[in-house]
């Protein structure tokens, strides 16, 4: 019996110096994300694309007005037949036209998505860098944390590691 006792004061104890080792810090990713050089020229492409998507859209809008102008001014003179076809023709550049925006929306979506992802990984790898360096067993996002352990904010480190001031 007293050797039981022994072994789990001995396992309490050590435990114990096991836990007392982990180093805990943690960080917002989308703070570092937002003040890396990276990401304010990732929103600049982002946002020339999107004006381009814009301008290419008002551009078929314009011609759709334009064919449906004339088709109105010209179809006195058009067979039947040539009617239908124009008909049909200005109906899927219509339809091609009213599901734009939600192509638009896609484009971009898969941009950001391209644009995002080295910046994203760069900042991943930072933080993986300093942890290591600096013995934190565990980093943790600091928007996920409700209660937990005292932790130290390893955002400065991770900064001054991407060389941002």
């Amino acid at each position: 019996m007293k050797k039981l006792f022994t072994l789990i004061i001995l396992a309490v104890v050590v435990a114990g110096q096991v836990q007392a080792q982990n180093k805990i810090g943690y960080i917002s990713i989308n703070e570092i994300i937002a003040v890396m050089p990276e990401a304010k020229k990732a929103d600049t492409l982002l946002n020339q694309y999107r004006d381009a998507l814009i301008s290419s859209a008002n551009d078929k809008q314009v011609t759709l007005e334009a064919d449906i102008t004339k088709f109105n001014k010209d179809s006195a003179t058009y067979s039947t037949a040539v009617k239908e076809v124009k008909r049909k023709e200005l109906q899927q550049k219509y339809q091609e036209l009213s599901g734009e925006e939600q192509r638009i929306q896609e484009e971009l979506q898969k941009k950001q998505e391209e644009l995002a992802a080295p910046i994203q990984k760069k900042a991943l790898d930072a933080v993986q860098a300093v942890a290591k360096e600096n013995g934190y067993t565990y980093v943790l996002p600091k928007e996920a944390i409700l209660v937990g352990p005292p932790a130290d904010d390893i955002a400065p480190l991770v900064k001054k590691k991407l060389g941002i001031k």
